[in-house]
């Protein structure tokens, strides 16, 4: 067990936004609540699974809903508290422990949010090791895991109880709830005894995003690499951009394959965070360019869309177009395939590596796009099934990321 500070929810905010792959909500956010309730109530007490009794209850706690309404729609602090105790009470059990039902975004801070307002320790692990955009894609699903009883409440002290005959019905009929509710909500779901949590959860998901996020505020500051998102607007953007209207605009050029490669330990260059974060995460370089144009909408509870890059440096005179529900689902380099779901795609401001989610996307931004390796149940027939390319309608069959770049080192 340790304690959870400001420093390493700080770390933990960065990091989790990487493993998003673009969703997961505002990380800002979500970091600000996490702040103010370790700051109001002392700090978290961090535990490995294997500290749980087998019996113990665990409640994993979430925001459902459009991360691109979260940005105005921001929880008032008691929704944390309702939706816990509305669900501790159906059940008529103490809850031993919560812990993030994915690693990303604001939903890996309101865990750590909601276990200092209740005094409860937060668990080293989650459902994901990454984000996914709806309920059912968790691997407590692939294990058998019931998601209700669920609560799930709004900023208005609306309170619903959900019991399903299937995680898809849950994950139909609380999206629905949520549209409702104005297009997010606080959920409690999962409950889980720590047995089932040692079989089925990813472990050291916290500590793994909060090294991350620490390998990119040290390499950022002894890169010196600082600059703003906004001072690289300041310096691309014409006098008067136009909104392009109607979806992406531009065709991809013909031609030119990706030089996407993976970074060792011993290839990390003095002073470039982006290596620094590949060699930690496995990763790859799928892409390097410049945002020319991003469709966006918020439909049925997602924020669903396009974006378009045209390439800089080495990928110059080729394109990226990134397709995304909440998450990046799909990477095409001039219309071939670099990576798709359940492996991660993640958008990083290209001189500071910080995630840009989904919702965050603006012409100009010159972003590095990275891919990294998914948890290995993913990859497995009932977990592509679950989450896999064909699910979300794409006819491409799923390639671990590691084999679709063999051949595109540099």
């Amino acid at each position: 067990m340790r304690k959870l500070g400001v420093q390493e929810i700080e770390d933990i905010a960065l990091g989790a936004a990487v493993l998003g792959t673009g969703g997961g909500g505002d990380p800002h956010i979500g970091k600000l609540m996490a702040l103010q309730a370790v700051q109001q109530y002392g700090p978290v007490d961090l535990i490995d699974v294997d500290q749980v009794p087998d019996d113990a209850l665990i409640v994993p706690l979430a925001m459902m809903g459009a991360p691109t309404v979260l940005i105005e729609k921001i929880p008032n602090g008691d929704e944390f508290t309702r939706v816990f105790h509305a669900l501790k009470q159906y059940l008529g059990k103490e809850v031993y422990a919560t812990m993030p039902i994915e690693a990303g975004g604001v939903n890996s801070m309101i865990p750590v949010a909601s276990a200092a307002r209740l005094g409860i320790p937060l668990v080293d692990a989650d459902g994901m090791g990454r984000a996914f955009p709806e309920l059912q894609m968790v691997t407590f699903h692939l294990g058998g895991i019931t998601a209700t009883p669920m609560a799930m409440t709004d900023e208005k002290g609306n309170l619903i109880i959900l019991s399903t005959v299937t995680n898809l019905w849950t994950e139909h009929l609380a999206r629905s709830a949520t549209v409702v509710m104005g297009g997010s909500a606080m959920i409690a779901i999962y409950p889980l005894t720590g047995a089932q949590a040692r079989e089925w959860a990813i472990r050291g998901i916290v500590t793994r995003t909060e090294e991350i996020g620490r390998t990119l505020r040290l390499w950022g500051r002894r890169s010196g690499s600082v600059r703003s998102q906004a001072a690289a607007l300041r310096r691309d953007l014409p006098p008067v951009v136009a909104t392009m209207p109607g979806g992406v605009a531009g065709e991809e050029c013909a031609g030119g394959a990706s030089t996407g490669r993976r970074a060792g330990p011993g290839e990390v260059p003095e002073g470039d965070v982006v290596q620094a974060l590949l060699a930690l995460t496995a990763g790859y370089l799928l892409f390097r360019g410049k945002v020319v144009d991003v469709a966006r909408r918020t439909v049925g509870g997602f924020a669903r869309g396009e974006a378009l890059l045209e390439g800089l440096d080495e990928f110059r005179g080729q394109s990226m177009r990134i397709h995304f529900q909440n998450e990046n689902l799909i990477a095409l380099c001039d219309g071939e395939v670099r990576a798709t779901v359940p492996d991660l795609i993640t958008v990083l401001d290209a001189e500071t590596a910080r995630p840009i989610t989904t919702e965050g996307l603006r012409y100009g931004y010159r972003a590095v796009v990275v891919g990294m390796p998914c948890d290995s149940r993913w990859r497995t027939p009932r977990g592509l099934e679950t989450v896999g390319p064909r699910y979300f309608g794409y006819d491409v069959d799923y390639i671990p990321i590691e084999q679709r770049m063999a051949g595109q080192r540099g």
